[in-house]
């Protein structure tokens, strides 16, 4: 399984997936990590990222949010999504791996021409 975690400090998890300045990619065999990777997505626009991940060969994302068209190209590309996630890029895998990190998040509603 490939996770990928979005990320400006490879040390926190990014809010806005489409805007970090790289993805962290998680191998996981048997719930270890086996490799880690930081890969540099391209520019954000709408369907980018989720065709990204997928020709990394992602099995989920977990983000703080998206809006729902992104999560229904995540899915299309048979991308688990995880949302709601914030703080440590390490605690937030391990409590995935574990089983215990659970899609708390919503789907993002606002206006995305807007800078938060």
């Amino acid at each position: 399984m490939i996770i990928g975690i979005p990320t400006n400090d490879r040390a926190t998890v990014e809010s806005h997936f489409g805007h970090c300045k790289e993805f962290a990619m998680y191998t996981v065999k048997e719930g270890k990590v086996v490799d880690t990777t930081y890969i540099t997505p391209p520019p954000h626009a709408p369907g980018v990222i989720p065709q990204f991940l997928s020709d990394n060969n992602a099995d989920a994302i977990i983000c703080g949010g998206m809006g729902q068209m992104a999560i229904n190209l995540f899915k299309a590309k048979n991308i688990d999504v995880i949302l709601g996630a914030n703080g440590s890029v390490e605690e937030n895998l391990q409590e995935f791996i574990k089983g215990d990190l659970m899609s708390t998040g919503s789907a993002c509603e606002h206006d995305h021409d807007h800078h938060h």
